[in-house]
């Protein structure tokens, strides 16, 4: 399986994978396919073989948040655990052709109450991901709506980022209304924004959606970045 650095599977053990292989079954999965809906029994856990998955909010207006999009070595569709009256807070759909392994949450807990070790990685890594949840919406609170898009774009370039001979390629297909709905802003106001930030050559828009960062300082300096570790600095 491929992997980046802070998907779940790199942060945990050999065993522990062998593990959640042995106990989890393999799913293909078509794009717009809803693996889940918001307020459905929270009985699943899945993690991404390969394909990306999004997770989305709607709020009671009917504006769509992206909360996050899962790339291959990522876990997701966990909001607790051993407490049975658990409900997913939110809906997961496939973006493209994806394939999942899928684990029942009563296999998960088992597993973690019959090996204390794995139950130290698990709740580590439980741990990091409150301090990233911690940290973007700390950024997001204190930052203002161009700082929200600043911080966004950083986290995306540590999160689905390649290097570009002209700086880094957020290998991640937007249209403008999908950042919007990232950050929950208006597609006219990320318009204007991105807009400026072409003006100062500070990103390109290329082909397709991608988004080239050409000056990654420049984001960080103007939000007045902590230079949080990648693992942390992540959407």
């Amino acid at each position: 399986m491929p992997q980046k650095v802070g998907t779940f599977i790199n942060h945990m053990s050999s065993g522990f994978w062998e593990d959640v292989t042995r106990i989890s079954t393999l799913m293909e999965c078509q794009p717009g396919k809803p693996l889940f809906f918001d307020g459905d029994p929270a009985d699943y856990i899945y993690i991404v073989e390969s394909g990306k998955v999004r997770l989305s909010k709607t709020s009671t207006d009917g504006k769509e948040l992206t909360l996050q999009v899962y790339n291959p070595g990522e876990l997701f569709g966990i909001f607790g655990l051993f407490d049975s009256s658990l409900t997913y807070s939110a809906t997961a759909v496939a973006l493209q052709p994806s394939e999942l392994r899928i684990i029942t949450r009563a296999q998960l807990e088992e597993m973690l109450m019959s090996h204390s070790e794995y139950c130290v990685e698990f709740l580590r890594w439980m741990s990091m991901e409150n301090r990233r949840m911690q940290s973007k919406f700390r950024d997001m609170l204190l930052n203002g709506k161009t700082g929200a898009l600043y911080s966004t774009l950083i986290r995306m370039s540590n999160t689905y980022g390649r290097q570009h001979p002209n700086g880094i390629l957020i290998d991640l297909s937007l249209t403008n209304k999908d950042l919007a709905q990232f950050i929950g802003l208006t597609r006219e106001s990320v318009n204007r924004l991105l807009g400026e930030l072409k003006k100062l050559e500070v990103i390109e828009q290329l082909p397709n959606g991608y988004i080239l960062i050409k000056d990654l300082q420049y984001l960080r300096d103007k939000i007045c970045c902590d230079d949080c570790s990648p693992d942390i600095c992540r959407l």
